[in-house]
């Protein structure tokens, strides 16, 4: 399928890795000039030989800025005043017990995984809005509306993703622009692998996932971990203009984990 990404330019937040990486990826393999961003120049660097694997021709720019910060953003924003496709994909995790989380880790995921988005989309949905195209797309989690207890702050980070994007598709009606939500499942990331070796460290790789899926998200009808490809098809086709019908939505990629009709 031809996605009309050509002469587009998308800014992919904290890409060089997982999703973000598949993301930033795709798009280029589609034709979008790509803002392959991360925070030291070596991580980026690898990001786009990475993607030059799959697309030697891919149209990249590297972006060291750290979008967790208000710093960063300035700085974000400067270089690259106006983009065709902002996908809000920075985030952190870490299983917490609630008893443990102090106030200054309930501030930090606040300030990453909430406050770079809607930082940048105070920037960027205005500039669109005045051209009349645009597509904004925040990167949530399966975990907004199914709580994981074992990580209560990121959870409540997630949810609070789908508020800010659904609030800022209102602000779209009429227009050519869409803002959407794309929510993954437990997908199969550096990180989470870790977290998974670290819950069943008696194990071997292969059954400490099967034992996580069956103990830990029961609910998942393909038990198994995503891949970050599959992440990224969905998020590739919502940024393109044939997604245009689809406005202040929240998308699932989740395996069937959400255990819920709608």
């Amino acid at each position: 399928m031809e996605l009309e990404l050509n002469n587009k330019t998308a800014l992919v937040t904290a890409s060089t890795g997982g999703i973000g990486l598949a993301i930033a990826s795709n798009l280029a393999s589609e034709g979008a000039t790509t803002i392959v961003n991360g925070r030291s120049e070596s991580s980026v660097s690898k990001a786009m030989d990475e993607i030059r694997k799959r697309t030697p021709n891919a149209d990249l720019i590297g972006l060291v800025a750290d979008n967790g910060t208000s710093a960063g953003v300035a700085q974000t924003v400067e270089q690259h005043p106006q983009v065709d496709i902002l996908i809000n994909n920075l985030g952190i995790f870490e299983a917490v017990d609630f008893f443990d989380l102090t106030d200054e880790a309930w501030q930090e995921i606040f300030d990453i995984n909430v406050m770079s988005g809607v930082r940048l989309a105070r920037h960027y949905l205005k500039e669109m809005l005045d051209r009349d195209t645009g597509r904004i797309i925040f990167i949530s989690s399966e975990s907004g509306v199914v709580p994981a207890p074992e990580m209560p702050h990121y959870a409540m980070t997630k949810t609070a993703q789908l508020a800010v994007s659904r609030s800022l598709a209102q602000l779209t009606k009429g227009s050519s622009v869409t803002v959407n939500t794309v929510m993954p499942g437990s997908t199969m990331t550096p990180g989470v692998k870790e977290f998974v070796t670290n819950l069943f460290p008696e194990l071997d790789y292969p059954s400490a996932e099967r034992r996580f899926m069956s103990e830990n998200r029961p609910t998942s009808l393909i038990q198994r971990l995503i891949a970050p490809q599959e992440i990224a098809n969905l998020v590739t086709f919502v940024a393109s203009p044939l997604a245009s019908a689809i406005n202040g939505a929240s998308l699932r990629v989740d395996g069937g984990i959400v255990p819920t009709i709608v």
